[in-house]
C-alpha cells in the first residue's frame, strides 16, 4: 500500500483551511499584537505637541524660551533689566552689534511664560515644522524677525538724522518673538486648505488691524503686518517643499502591515 508523504498531504486542497486555522503565533513563532486602541488614541492626541525627534527646532527653541522666562521671573530685577537693554534691537544697538542683538532679542518673551504668545508659538511652529521640516521653519522665523525689525528700526534712525524725531528714539526697549511668530503664521496659512487659510489669515488680519487703529506701539503695530506678509510671500517655496516632504518614500513599513507568514515545509 502506498503511504502518502507529508508533501502530498499539504498539497491537497483540503489542507489549506487547516493551515489558515493555525494561530499566527504558532506559525511565526512570535506574537506581534498591535498596540491597544487607547494607546493609539493617546499617541494621536500628543501629535500637536512638539517632540525632540519629530520637531527638534520647535522643541529646542521652546526650551530656550522657558529658560529665559524663568530667568526673567526669578533673577535679580536689576540684572534682568540690564540684560534686556543689551538685547534690545533699537537703532543704537543695531548700529553697534547688529547680529548679536538680532539673535539675542529673539530669546525673550514679553510677559514671560504667562504670555499666551508662548502657547500660540508652540502650536504654529510645531505644525509648520511637521509639514516643511526644521531648517525651513527656522528660516521663516528668522526671516520675519530680522526683516520686520530692520524695516521698522531703520526709518526711526533716518527720522532722527532728518530731525523729525528726538535722539532719545535711538534708545528704546525692543525685544520679543512676535515678528517671527507672525511670519510663521503667514507661512503656515499657505499650507492649509482654502477655508482654513481664509479663517486663519482673516482672524489674524482683523487683530492686526485693530492694533493699527489703536497704534499704542507704532513700531510693533506696523512690523506685525510686514512679518505676516513675509510669511505669505514664502508660500510658493514652502508648498513645493511640503509636497516633496510628503511624497518622500518611507523606509519603514506602513503601520498595521506585516510580512506574510511562512509555513515550514517538510524537511
Amino acid at each position: 500500500m502506498h503511504q502518502r508523504t507529508d508533501r502530498e498531504i499539504c498539497e491537497e486542497p483540503s489542507a489549506a483551511p487547516l493551515l489558515d486555522a493555525i494561530p499566527r503565533q504558532g506559525r511565526t513563532g512570535r506574537a506581534a499584537a498591535p498596540p491597544p486602541p487607547p494607546v493609539r488614541r493617546a499617541c494621536r492626541g500628543l501629535r500637536p505637541l512638539p517632540t525632540p525627534t519629530r520637531t527638534p527646532f520647535t522643541f529646542g527653541y521652546l526650551l530656550v524660551l522657558v529658560a529665559t522666562s524663568l530667568f526673567m521671573e526669578y533673577a535679580d530685577p536689576a540684572t534682568v533689566a540690564a540684560v534686556l537693554r543689551e538685547s534690545s534691537t533699537d537703532v543704537a544697538h543695531l548700529g553697534e552689534a547688529p547680529l548679536l542683538v538680532l539673535a539675542a532679542s529673539a530669546l525673550w518673551v514679553v510677559g514671560g511664560l504667562a504670555s499666551p504668545m508662548v502657547f500660540v508659538l508652540a502650536l504654529v511652529l510645531n505644525a509648520l515644522e511637521r509639514r516643511i521640516g526644521g531648517w525651513r521653519t527656522a528660516a521663516v522665523f528668522v526671516l520675519g524677525h530680522v526683516v520686520a525689525t530692520l524695516a521698522t528700526e531703520i526709518p526711526v534712525g533716518l527720522s532722527v538724522v532728518a530731525g523729525h524725531l528726538p535722539e532719545s528714539s535711538l534708545h528704546r526697549l525692543d525685544y520679543g518673538i512676535s515678528f517671527g511668530l507672525m511670519a510663521s503664521v503667514g507661512a503656515l496659512a499657505g499650507l492649509f486648505a482654502p477655508l482654513l487659510r481664509v479663517l486663519l489669515l482673516g482672524g489674524t488680519g482683523v487683530m492686526l488691524a485693530l492694533d493699527l487703529v489703536e497704534l499704542s506701539n507704532p513700531l510693533a503695530d506696523w512690523g506685525h503686518p510686514m512679518a505676516l506678509l513675509l510669511g505669505v510671500a514664502c508660500w510658493p517655496l514652502l508648498r513645493r517643499a511640503g509636497a516633496v516632504r510628503g511624497a518622500a518614500p518611507s523606509r519603514r513599513a506602513p503601520r498595521g502591515t506585516r510580512p506574510p507568514a511562512r509555513v515550514p515545509g517538510p524537511r
